[in-house]
């Protein structure tokens, strides 16, 4: 940046990514899973003739007609799963996972994951959809506890979060607000 070259860097990047051979692979793959959204079958039949039949080389590309977070059901239309418990072998539980992808954010840092209406989560997630935000994140970040009275407050353990986004995604409200945290915090897999 000190030798004014930040205008031709961030330039470059994208044209670097849309040369490189993951463009390619992804591209290619852009249609799977609009296709499968439309059915088992009809997805894999589809998928399968743009894949195997034409190596993704297709001159369309689909495109969803809604936002991730529009598709979310009332709980009262939904019947719950009961998962069963982590077997510690196969299955672990999120926070033993949280611990292996060695996340880190500085103490003193400002929160990264704020709420637009701090009261849409209990008089609106937990009324209408039973609290998605605990079961969405992959990482524990959102847990709904009870007060001394009985009611239910959303408590965010913003250390846990592992940055995957999926809130800012889901969240039938739009209610949560990420942004990147500061200080280069967050998961750090030294192996990648």
């Amino acid at each position: 940046m000190q030798a004014g070259r930040h205008n031709d860097e961030l330039a470059a990047y994208p044209e670097s990514f849309r040369t490189s051979w993951l463009h390619t692979e992804l591209y290619r793959a852009r249609n799977f899973k609009q296709w499968m959204s439309k059915g088992l079958y009809l997805g894999t039949l589809m998928v399968g003739i743009e894949q195997k039949l034409l190596g993704g080389n297709v001159p369309w590309t689909l495109h969803h007609q809604h936002w991730d977070h529009e598709m979310l059901r009332p709980a009262s239309q939904c019947k719950p799963i009961e998962y069963p418990k982590p077997d510690g072998k196969l299955t672990f539980d999120r926070l033993s996972s949280v611990f292996i992808s060695n996340t880190n954010h500085e103490e003193n840092q400002p929160a990264h994951l704020t709420l637009k209406d701090p009261s849409v989560p209990v008089n609106v997630n937990w009324q209408t959809y039973a609290g998605p935000e605990s079961r969405y994140c992959p990482a524990a970040v959102y847990e709904f506890v009870k007060n001394d009275d009985g009611s239910e407050r959303l408590v965010i353990n913003a250390q846990n979060c592992v940055h995957c986004k999926t809130c800012d995604i889901k969240d039938p409200t739009q209610n949560i607000v990420w942004v990147t945290p500061e200080g280069g915090g967050g998961p750090n897999y030294p192996n990648m």
